[in-house]
């Protein structure tokens, strides 16, 4: 990430500027929730995928730091409405919004970021764009309904969860690499390469995610472990562990699944089962496929330190311990 980090130096300073300024509110609460959520520790990988797609297509424009901007408030915005959907009370090791000051206040800041973001779309003058955006947006919705769906569904395969976390998250990632590549006016072979290396990289990260859940330290990690299966959330690690377990582990998880509290007893067994059948290693694999697959579709991009930095932030995706 070092290189990533030297080589958007500059930019990325223009991108936090930019947030403060784009985010004033004559609404004082507005500005205290906001700069919290923003300066609670997020990593700002879309901004940064998107400022190296548009330098990697030879965009010459300024509009790639506004929109950076863009696609970090939309990100903000679901992480405010998840966390009181999924009742968090931890986001990235500290306390959430909503456990700070209330489920309203978290959804209707969220709703102003989003709000937001379409006006700086509109100022930069974008129809591509801002069609774009808007279509994210809304399958971004549709898969967090979808995962409501199947929550505590223990038929859920793997095929379901990979659609929804497709849609979930993996989506935007592939929205800030595909604007980067719009931006610049680049072929259509090279806009599609840049919207599945993001769908691709926007998958592993999601999975990492999701085994981490299971095994991650709550000062590492950010939030407590095994909240997905408190909240009856079918990821990898369980959907492989249950599709392994015998008839009476399938019941015991069944069971567990249901529990309005899971105790501490109940978590070990859950993640016991999946340690035994290798849940956490299968979910890490095909990250690490997917992470292979995103870099092999920058080859119709000349070699540059720009693509050298792509390489390394999908590495980065798969890098974070255990």
């Amino acid at each position: 990430m070092e290189r990533v980090i030297d080589l958007l130096k500059d930019d990325m300073a223009r991108v936090e500027e930019r947030f403060r300024d784009n985010l004033c509110s004559d609404v004082p609460l507005i500005n205290q929730v906001v700069e919290y959520v923003l300066d609670s520790g997020g990593k700002r990988i879309r901004p940064m995928l998107l400022l190296l797609a548009a330098r990697l297509c030879g965009y010459r424009g300024q509009d790639h730091v506004e929109l950076a901007g863009v696609v970090e408030f939309i990100h903000t915005a679901t992480l405010l409405h998840d966390d009181v959907v999924d009742g968090a009370e931890l986001r990235r090791g500290n306390s959430s919004a909503n456990s700070v000051w209330g489920n309203q206040t978290s959804v209707l800041v969220g709703d102003f970021l989003l709000a937001k973001t379409f006006s700086i779309m509109v100022a930069c003058g974008n129809l591509d764009v801002l069609k774009l955006l808007s279509e994210t947006t809304t399958r971004m919705a549709e898969g967090e309904v979808q995962q409501l769906l199947n929550t505590c569904d223990l038929e859920v395969d793997e095929t379901r969860y990979l659609a929804v976390i497709r849609s979930k998250t993996a989506i935007l990632i592939a929205a800030a690499c595909e604007v980067g590549a719009v931006l610049a006016d680049s072929s259509p072979e090279q806009v599609v390469a840049m919207r599945e290396f993001g769908l691709e990289i926007g998958t592993a990260f999601q999975l990492m995610d999701d085994a981490l859940d299971y095994v991650a330290e709550e000062q590492q990690f950010g939030k407590v472990r095994g909240h997905d299966l408190a909240e009856g959330k079918m990821t990898l690690p369980l959907i492989h562990a249950y599709q392994q377990a015998s008839v009476q582990q399938k019941k015991e998880v069944a069971r567990i699944i249901e529990l309005e509290e899971i105790s501490e007893d109940d978590l070990d067994t859950v993640c016991g089962l999946i340690a035994d059948t290798g849940g956490i290693e299968y979910t890490r694999d095909i990250a690490v496929e997917r992470v292979a697959a995103a870099k092999r579709l920058l080859q119709i991009f000349p070699d540059s330190t720009t693509k050298e930095a792509l390489c390394d932030l999908a590495d980065y995706v798969v890098a974070r311990t255990f």
